[in-house]
């Protein structure tokens, strides 16, 4: 019989193939370099950026500094807890959902 593999055991770390920053107001922003034929074209003829800028919000921004490679999806949920309190809640749905949500991105990997 397969095991189930729990989630919260899951441990994220950030693709290395994306550079980040933080802005002024202490918000990450991760950093997408438009590579490719078609992102050439786009800069020169709809003046595109060549690098794009994603700024995540104040609940992202705090999730994506406590990704290092060794905490897993439950001790972030922690730490989100113990920062951000009832204005978290539903934490661990939340939580999972942006994880999600960054993997599919390809920002994080697990």
């Amino acid at each position: 019989m397969k095991q189930k593999k729990n989630y919260l055991d899951f441990v994220p770390k950030k693709n290395p193939a994306f550079r980040w920053e933080l802005d002024d107001d202490g918000m990450v922003v991760i950093l997408i370099e438009n590579k490719g034929i078609y992102n050439r074209i786009a800069q020169k003829l709809l003046k595109k950026p060549r690098v794009s800028r994603i700024t995540l919000e104040k609940f992202g921004s705090f999730i994506w500094r406590q990704i290092d490679g060794t905490r897993s999806v439950y001790e972030i949920s922690g730490l989100v807890s113990e920062e951000f309190g009832e204005e978290a809640e539903p934490l661990i749905e939340r939580l999972v959902k942006y994880l999600r949500i960054l993997q599919n991105n390809r920002f994080i990997l697990f």
